[in-house]
């Protein structure tokens, strides 16, 4: 259950300014339009349409368009920045103002199904279209609004009957602040790996902006399960560390009054955090603080930001019952995973495991005298693990009332590290042949699937894993990774509609790191 909460948030402007100091430089780059397209429908491709190519389009020149006319534009690859066109009339002088559609899509289905059928929960404000009037012609149409997407549909609604229009010097100046010349080409021995590392940075580069984006076609918020993530890939590419810096620092500006961290912020038009609050996502900004050490070295941001990531470990450690365990009631979110039916009491106490480990190796640095409580209350909460999450006759650790056996109580407490790494090996070989009901519906958790194979040896299931997830998603017409994918219900969505899906996100960029990182 989602909760939202009345907060009394407590702003560090000395951390904002910190913050603001990190604003990033932007790389742009314009790009024009490849082809014309249709968009026909195929039942054996995802969500039921292709891309049929008709001609280059340089042709656009030579052609003009009235009344009921449509022209639908491929630029080959995914876009995330700002559309300019200029418009022409053609034959008598316009006696009646163009009434013109402009619709942006990352998929072909976006430029097929009409909007106006959306009925998801998403606000349909999301679908990326644009409907205008131009008075005088000709003119240079400039965008104002940022968009994500591969494809544009051009529909002209009205005119008059005295003239048409044509569309000139159609182009998308593209704005990232990923600098692509820092990344080492893979040069790798399997086309796949490296078509999926490409993807992958590709997904990473399009979601930097500002700040590390979730997705640039929806949220556009700083969400710390994606940061997290975005930063892990970004030590292995990009290394634009000072993005996660800023990032980190724009969190630490803003936390409620009792300390917790919220899941998500607002960066414009000025810094809100949003009153959205995750057991989990509270403690990946311990995690995140963690591995930005490891990647830096900064010890100075570690000093600051110390007493809030500790902070974020002592509220989790508050939610424990008398037994040792995270309650599970209606008082809390814990996001996980997207999966309906999912429990998220013993994944969380694995995530809030792992948040300790490492809360305890930054105490340690920093010489905190919460090191030697944390070393003890950490081996306390494994216990209490053991003993009231472990069924020894099924071979799985339990979630709930119910006692779920899910695949993401699993991973997380393989990564939590509550077994040695024998029995934790054990554990995903049982997870993978017995193949529990709750599955995962994410890259998200996918990405913490293979590494937690990584993690206990198991290289070739990892690599295996890897490339039937992320290398089937290309196949099904990806040039960036998903918000959401499930490869056997590939119209998944959790809004009710796969249109407002974001196809640029990301959680999703992670193989980039596991490929590089773990050297596959």
């Amino acid at each position: 259950m989602m909760q939202k909460t009345e907060q009394t948030i407590v702003r560090n402007e000395e951390f904002i300014t910190k913050a603001e100091e990190l604003m990033p430089q932007f790389f742009e780059q314009t790009v024009q339009p490849k082809h014309i397209i249709d968009v026909i429908p195929d039942s054996n491709v995802i969500h039921g349409w292709k891309v049929n190519t008709i001609e280059a389009a340089d042709n656009m020149t030579n052609k003009n368009y009235g009344k009921g006319d449509t022209v639908v534009l491929d630029f080959g690859t995914h876009l995330v920045g700002y559309l300019s066109l200029n418009i022409k009339p053609i034959g008598s002088p316009p006696d009646a103002p163009l009434h013109l559609k402009l619709t942006f899509g990352e998929m072909p289905v976006e430029m097929a199904e009409p909007f106006s059928e959306y009925d998801g929960w998403l606000s349909s404000s999301w679908l990326q279209e644009e409907v205008m009037h131009i008075d005088v012609m000709p003119t240079k149409l400039e965008l104002p609004r940022r968009y994500s997407f591969r494809y544009l549909k051009i529909e002209v609604l009205n005119t008059s009957p005295k003239y048409r229009v044509s569309f000139e010097n159609i182009t998308c100046k593209t704005v990232t602040s990923a600098d692509v010349s820092k990344v080492k080409k893979l040069n790798h021995e399997d086309s796949l790996i490296e078509k999926i590392d490409q993807v992958s940075i590709k997904t990473l580069e399009d979601c930097m902006q500002e700040v590390f984006e979730d997705g640039p076609k929806r949220d556009r918020r700083l969400w710390l399960g994606d940061l997290r993530l975005q930063a892990l890939a970004n030590y292995e590419t990009f290394e634009t560390n000072d993005l996660v810096k800023r990032c980190l620092y724009l969190f630490a500006g803003v936390p409620e009054e009792n300390g917790k961290v919220a899941a998500n912020l607002f960066i414009a038009p000025s810094l809100i955090a949003d009153d959205t609050y995750l057991f989990d996502y509270s403690l990946l900004f311990t995690t995140t603080l963690f591995d930005y050490y490891e990647a830096t070295k900064d010890i100075e941001t570690l000093n600051d930001l110390w007493p809030l990531a500790y902070k974020q470990v002592e509220l989790a450690l508050e939610r424990l019952d008398d037994n040792g365990i995270v309650k599970d009631d209606t008082t809390w979110w814990s996001f996980i995973d997207w999966h309906e039916k999912l429990n998220k009491q013993a994944p969380s106490q694995a995530i809030l495991i792992y948040t300790m480990r490492r809360a305890s190796e930054l105490a340690k640095i920093v010489n905190s005298e919460k090191s030697h409580l944390l070393s003890e209350k950490l081996q306390d909460v494994i216990k209490a693990t053991l003993f009231h999450l472990w069924d020894e006759d099924q071979g799985f650790f339990v979630s709930g009332e119910n006692r779920q056996v899910s695949w993401a109580t699993q991973i997380w407490m393989v990564h939590a590290e509550v077994f040695d790494s024998e029995n934790s090996q054990k554990l995903m070989n049982h997870l993978l042949a017995t193949r529990p009901e709750i599955g995962l519906t994410t890259p998200y958790m996918y990405h913490y699937l293979v590494e937690a194979l990584l993690l206990v040896g198991e290289r070739e299931q990892a690599i295996s894993q890897l490339k039937a997830y992320w290398g089937e998603m290309i196949k099904d017409g990806a040039d960036t990774f998903w918000e959401l994918y499930d490869p056997e219900n590939k119209d998944f969505s959790p809004y009710g509609s796969y249109l407002i899906n974001s196809y640029c996100h990301a959680w999703s960029c992670t193989p980039t790191y596991l490929i590089r990182k773990y050297d596959l």
